[in-house]
């Protein structure tokens, strides 16, 4: 009787059915080149002062360099990589002096996607306030490939 069932198991083992969902192994893989997509960075570093964050993707703290209104920190990335780039973090308002800023919840936009200096980056950054009442404004950023500051007093 254990030779019959021997018998059988070898007989299944062996049919087509089983040689069918068995991998087969081939001689030759077949690989694809793709073209290396590049993950934006934050424009790049723009002159002296200490700068942070530029030049990198998904920044956790940026700074311009001076004083610390130029300073968002604990920055986390809702997007990345799209039209706009959006974030929260803290930064310090200014009231009637720097000297009496305060550290505050800060909305991080980083838009106009294209290339600093022929890298795939974000050249615009604003911050703002919205506890504040302040908005986006798409005319009042920095131009975070040369520095400079548009529409700003």
């Amino acid at each position: 009787m254990c030779t019959i069932g021997l018998t059988a198991l070898l007989a299944a083992c062996s049919s087509p059915a089983h040689r069918a969902s068995t991998p087969t192994p081939t001689s030759s893989t077949t690989t694809t080149t793709s073209p290396e997509v590049r993950t934006p960075v934050l424009g790049r570093v723009w002159g002296p002062g200490g700068q942070k964050g530029y030049g990198s993707a998904r920044p956790a703290l940026i700074f311009n360099g001076g004083d610390p209104t130029g300073l968002v920190e604990d920055v986390r990335w809702q997007s990345w990589g799209g039209v706009r780039a959006i974030g929260s973090g803290y930064s310090y308002y200014p009231h009637a002096s720097v000297a009496d800023s305060t550290r505050e919840p800060v909305t991080v936009v980083a838009f106009d996607l294209s290339q600093c200096r022929g890298i795939p980056a974000y050249t615009a950054i604003e911050w703002y306030f919205p506890e504040h009442g302040e908005r986006f404004d798409p005319n009042n950023y920095i131009n975070v490939c040369t520095g400079d500051y548009v529409g700003s007093p």
